[in-house]
């Protein structure tokens, strides 16, 4: 059977934004990452930036702008809905910016953070970030919500046994996450609620409690 042809040019521009989906970049990173001329991918992030895309931050790297945020509210407007008022609580009573991930086959995606109102110094995590679902609190809370599966990794056992994921270091250098999956009435997993902070002092037992309260709350307003 013949093979419908596809867009050369968009299959790039998405590749540009899945690259700075994981972070910064400069042009001659994309350049080695996209494997394509130096003068292609100037043309991509150019016209990514037009349509807010992309931003182009003071030291020169390239990062996802705010139309990307835009876009991503229009996606699973239910599961926002029920979590947004939640997320604002948590956010507001830790301190720390809060925000949902949702699975998207071997990857844990941010669809939308929120940061506390009244903190003077907290992480910011924008939404559209991606890494693999075994890696970082959040997608290990997604899978801690499923059913066990043969050969697991201890760390989901773990988690699910207490109820709620933690990590160190294993998304972004120095930053740590407390997650736990928000189980709908079906028993599907659609998401997860994570907070993310830097200080090690930190009541992970009560932070892991309180992040839990939040996800059922979240899993709750689902109805």
């Amino acid at each position: 059977m013949r093979q419908v042809p596809y867009s050369q040019t968009l299959d790039r521009g998405l590749r540009v934004l899945e690259a700075l989906a994981d972070g910064p970049r400069s042009i001659a990173d994309l350049t080695k990452e996209i494997n394509v001329h130096r003068s292609i991918i100037y043309r991509i992030v150019r016209t990514l930036e037009d349509h807010r895309l992309v931003a182009r931050r003071p030291d020169g790297l390239y990062e996802l702008g705010l139309g990307v945020a835009a876009l991503a509210r229009s996606v699973d407007s239910t599961l926002q809905s029920a979590a947004l008022p939640e997320l604002s609580d948590l956010a507001d009573d830790v301190g720390m910016t809060a925000f949902l991930v949702v699975p998207d086959g071997a990857d844990a995606v941010t669809l939308v953070s929120v940061e506390p109102r009244r903190s003077q110094v907290h992480v910011a995590y924008r939404p559209g970030g991606r890494h693999p679902i075994h890696r970082g609190a959040p997608g290990i809370a997604i899978l801690a919500g499923r059913p066990p599966v043969p050969g697991e990794p201890e760390n989901v056992a773990a988690a699910r046994a207490r109820g709620w994921a933690y990590s160190y270091s294993e998304v972004i250098s120095g930053m740590r996450s407390v997650a736990a999956p928000v189980v709908d009435r079906r028993g599907d997993v659609p998401a997860s609620v994570a907070v993310v902070y830097v200080a090690d002092e930190v009541d992970t037992e009560k932070l892991g409690r309180r992040v839990m309260a939040a996800a059922a709350a979240v899993a709750g307003n689902l109805g």
